[in-house]
């Protein structure tokens, strides 16, 4: 009749961080060398050089989790410890894997002090993005409405805001990236749509930077230009096209692009469009450009209305890169997906 061994227990880099080290005996197989480089606090250092010497002075009244720096040797010991009697545990993957794992758990750090709405939270979305479930991301802020929003972007992406604090006039808030999976049953629309009619500097900073926002909260957004909006997508610089002489009267007539537009207000040919660009700049707000190549980049979909262009006399090799064409029934099919739809 054959003897079943016992199998050597073995605990997770995971669950070896949850251990209360007073409760239990820590041993450290490493050379004294290597503990200069790498401590572990609370752990006996028995080097496995001299093992043979001090292993009958390992305290057997609590268990004992034996340590090295590959989980190599520390098998081996457990499994002598085990055999003695003692309740002995090997950390798998030794401290190499438990060093990775608290490094993994250490907050990624968010700077976004002096950045302006909505650039605090889409820097926070593209962090979490990349983080793995109960991952923290740590970040630091200095704009007033970011105690509000960060705040609702958690509570409506599903992330945890763990902690919210201003100390010195920074803003800090601690994030567990959270993934929450709904059954189809509870999926309601919750895209966004906006209907950009207006070419107005003030007002398309308003769209994008709420097109922005909502993107970083993960949600699908649309931005349909129409009639003077579409002067908001014109490439800058002068495009050649086959055009009647009423079409090219219109288009000279018009902005190109989105550094000629200007304010719905205080205008005053085109100086106040100026201060607020200048404005902007002094209080570290995105430029428009910068708010258009965004919302590009995280997925936001410009649309222009085929109709109003051919009205206006625009073209679609006219257009800034990343735009589609498309018409009312586009329109109708992004809102019917959202749960919000704005006209500008």
């Amino acid at each position: 009749m054959s003897i079943q061994e016992e199998p050597i227990k073995a605990i997770s880099a995971e669950e070896f961080a949850g251990l209360d080290f007073s409760a239990v005996t820590i041993v450290d197989l490493r050379e004294p060398d290597e503990l200069l480089v790498h401590p572990l606090e609370g752990a006996i250092n028995v080097p496995f050089s001299r093992l043979g010497k001090d292993l009958d002075n390992i305290p057997g009244d609590k268990p004992v989790y034996v340590v090295c720096d590959t989980g190599d040797f520390s098998e081996e010991v457990a499994e002598i410890l085990q055999d003695r009697g003692y309740d002995a545990w090997n950390l798998t993957g030794g401290l190499t894997t438990y060093r990775e794992y608290i490094e993994s758990q250490a907050p990624a750090l968010i700077d976004a002090k002096s950045i302006k709405c909505p650039g605090p939270i889409v820097k926070v979305a593209d962090t979490l993005r990349t983080l793995k479930d109960g991952q923290r991301a740590q970040v630091e802020a200095t704009e007033d409405a970011f105690v509000s929003d960060v705040a609702v972007w958690c509570d409506r992406t599903g992330n945890k805001l763990l902690s919210l604090e201003t100390i010195d006039g920074v803003i800090r808030a601690v994030i567990e990236k959270r993934t929450v999976e709904q059954p189809e049953s509870a999926v309601r629309p919750d895209g966004k749509t906006f209907v950009v009619f207006s070419g107005d500097l003030d007002k398309t900073i308003a769209a994008f930077i709420m097109a922005n926002g909502a993107a970083a909260m993960g949600r699908s957004v649309t931005i349909f230009f129409t009639f003077w909006g579409l002067n908001i997508l014109r490439r800058p610089e002068k495009v050649k096209t086959d055009k009647t002489l009423i079409e090219r009267l219109f288009g000279a007539m018009m902005p190109r692009g989105s550094k000629k537009l200007g304010l719905s207000r205080m205008n005053m040919g085109g100086a106040g469009a100026k201060m607020i660009r200048g404005i902007m700049k002094q209080k570290n707000v995105s430029s428009l450009e910068e708010l258009i190549q965004s919302a590009i980049d995280h997925g936001v979909r410009l649309v222009a209305c085929q109709m109003s262009m051919d009205i206006m006399g625009i073209r679609q090799e006219e257009l800034i890169d990343g735009v589609e064409l498309g018409g009312v029934a586009t329109f109708l099919g992004s809102g019917e997906n959202s749960d919000m739809s704005l006209f500008i």
